[in-house]
């Protein structure tokens, strides 16, 4: 009979959780996966173009070139280059022959617009990190060391039983007395399901999460109806013509109207525009479906932690809509799960309690502990 209590202790101790050896707070994930993936693209992307584009343009030298009059020396002919790219206007007639004016500066600040999108791109995530991050932090970490210790509350629960049994005269009394701490819900640990029903009724994290996903959709799209601006109004016009006569130069008769010009790396900015805007395009749905995930619940995660005593969000219908503060930290807890080492544990217990024959027995996990411990002999059905 001592080996038996001797086994059953052994493995009560090993069912315990060990104290983290290190600071939780430097391993918590603090942005989820598809919040990440968006932060790197949509702004990684836009300045990795630029620094090729200014690269390109730093080793080729001019990025126009002028069809200037043979009779023009070198000096002139680089002048008339100089100037017609700091004026960027083309000029021309229309149907009627009346002269027009059109401005191509855009093509001249697009690679610095473009640094423009990557900050604003940049925005949301800063917004995250000093609005949202502070109060999630602590959330996490108190909330991931309530649920390892709620387990290990429930270990030591059954250790202490063991013992009580063993050294009582009656086991009928005493299990007797256990049906009716249950009823009485002694084995409850109610600071955390208090606080996450609390959680139920805050909105601060949901509304800057959501604010910063819809500010990140607002980005996206007018950067693409921007690129859609240059594309069918400047870039389609790689050639132009220019007029250096103005100011000293106006009276100068051997100075022609009109000079063509070509631009050089326009083809090289009508692919970075495409890149760019076919990137965005295709990272709308993600951050449409990252504001959508808050409209259904993780029933997953806090199904398995009923298993600890008296928690029951679920069953007792307690989650209802699902935008709230709550639903944010479950999603960061699943991104966090690593850091839940209790999470595997009942996982495991739950899955044995499925493919046990009476497992409605087990209720929870001092339920489960208790039949592992051998108290089952004598534990009365309910």
């Amino acid at each position: 009979m001592s080996l038996s209590h001797t086994a059953a202790e052994y493995m009560l101790s090993d069912a315990l959780l060990p104290d983290p050896g290190g600071s939780r707070a430097k391993g918590l994930r603090l942005e989820l996966p598809s919040d990440r993936l968006l932060k790197f693209v949509t702004v990684g992307l836009p300045l990795l173009l630029v620094s090729l584009a200014f690269a390109r343009e730093f080793s080729a030298g001019s990025q126009i070139s002028c069809f200037s009059p043979t009779n023009f020396t070198g000096k002139q002919s680089a002048y008339v280059d100089t100037a017609c790219w700091d004026s960027l206007v083309h000029h021309g007639f229309d149907a009627e022959g009346h002269a027009i004016t059109k401005s191509l500066w855009a093509l001249k600040v697009f690679p610095y617009s473009l640094l423009v999108v990557a900050v604003l791109m940049y925005m949301p995530y800063l917004l995250w990190r000093y609005a949202a991050v502070p109060a999630l932090h602590s959330d996490l970490l108190f909330i991931i060391d309530e649920l390892d210790k709620s387990y290990n509350r429930s270990i030591r629960l059954v250790q202490h039983m063991r013992k009580v049994q063993q050294a009582s005269a009656e086991p009928e009394r005493f299990w007797e007395e256990y049906e009716r701490a249950r009823r009485e819900r002694y084995f409850e640990f109610p600071l955390l399901e208090r606080y996450l029903t609390c959680k139920q009724h805050a909105h601060s994290l949901v509304f800057i999460y959501i604010l910063r996903n819809l500010l990140l959709l607002l980005f996206l799209a007018a950067t693409c109806l921007y690129l859609v601006f240059l594309h069918l109004n400047i870039f389609f016009q790689d050639e132009f013509s220019c007029s250096i006569k103005t100011g000293l130069l106006q009276a100068e008769p051997n100075i022609p109207p009109l000079i063509p010009c070509k631009l050089v790396f326009f083809s090289v900015f009508q692919l970075i525009s495409l890149s760019v805007g076919g990137v965005y395009v295709l990272l709308i749905p993600v951050a449409i479906y990252n504001a959508l995930q808050l409209c259904q619940w993780d029933k997953g995660l806090l199904s398995v932690y009923e298993m600890l005593p008296a928690f029951d969000l679920l069953s007792r219908k307690m989650l209802t809509c699902p935008v709230n503060d709550l639903n944010v930290i479950l999603l960061f807890l699943r991104a966090n799960i690593s850091e839940l080492t209790s999470f595997g544990r009942l996982n495991a217990v739950n899955a044995l309690r499925e493919a046990t024959a009476n497992k409605q027995d087990i209720d929870t996990v001092v339920d489960f502990m208790t039949l592992l411990a051998g108290l089952e002999t004598t534990k009365p059905k309910h």
